[in-house]
């Protein structure tokens, strides 16, 4: 993690940080979880495993790393 007030240490943690808050704020109901942390774990899951992302031909980024014959460390 960056610094504080230095954000241009780290800009793709940074922007990650930014997105997962925007979308807890507008597509998920925060309080259905008993605490951010258990938000936090099914969203990593959620974006490692199901979000098919379109630079990989619309695969998760696990089926991705699967069909490329790599085993899955996350």
């Amino acid at each position: 993690m960056s610094r504080a007030g230095t954000p241009t240490d780290n800009p793709v943690i940074e922007s990650m940080n930014g997105w997962i808050k925007a979308q807890m704020k507008c597509d998920y109901n925060i309080n259905e979880y008993e605490s951010i942390y258990d938000f936090i774990k099914e969203y990593v899951h959620y974006y490692n495993h199901e979000r098919p992302m379109y630079k990989l031909n619309y695969k998760s980024p696990a089926e991705y790393t699967l069909s490329q014959g790599f085993k899955l460390s996350f």
